[in-house]
């Protein structure tokens, strides 16, 4: 059985990733906020006693319910209210990007140009937006192969599908990435 500190500091490791993959699902960060706190807290309070390694594909799986739960609530309240505020131009004060911070975090911001961390921030832009462009199903099957790195089989596991599919969504997500940054000018 976990303990406290194997369970605090699991969803410490975590909690960056599944923010990210959270705001490639919903395309919002205070929704994104909502949901990864959601999971922690039901990872906690149901499953704190369970052995520290069962954590990882417990959170997943719960990570991928609660973001379903978001759009199902998201659906009904659309259904049944219409905001203003829907049909204003979104902006954009929060320009907070992970994967900008984690590689500058991982380069050394010493000894590269401004001309070359300019060109990186804007790959990184770009990689970013076909991620985020890609059906919702290869996405998540992406995300948790190459991102969380899952294996096959938890991925298939925590997005309640075959193996098999993990693989085709996996093998579409690449090829569509892969023919967007080729279009792009940008070789993968």
């Amino acid at each position: 059985m976990a303990t406290e500190r194997e369970l605090s500091d699991f969803l410490k490791s975590v909690e960056k990733r599944a923010f990210k993959r959270s705001v490639y699902h919903v395309r919002d960060e205070e929704a994104a906020l909502d949901i990864v706190q959601e999971s922690m807290m039901k990872l906690a309070e149901h499953y704190g006693d369970k052995p520290a390694a069962e954590f990882p594909m417990l959170f997943q799986r719960i990570l991928s319910n609660c973001t379903l739960d978001w759009f199902r609530r998201q659906k009904t309240r659309n259904a049944l209210f219409s905001n203003l505020s829907d049909f204003e131009s979104a902006s954009d004060d929060g320009d907070f990007d992970l994967l900008e911070t984690y590689a500058a975090l991982e380069g050394s911001q010493q000894s590269e140009s401004a001309e070359d961390a300019s060109r990186r921030a804007e790959v990184l832009r770009e990689i970013e937006a076909q991620v985020k462009a890609l059906p919702p199903r290869q996405r998540e099957a992406f995300l948790m192969r190459y991102w969380e790195d899952m294996d096959v089989a938890e991925t298939a596991a925590a997005m309640g599908c075959s193996e098999g599919s993990v693989k085709t969504h996996c093998s579409r997500a690449v090829q569509a990435l892969s023919k967007a940054l080729k279009a792009k000018g940008l070789q993968p």
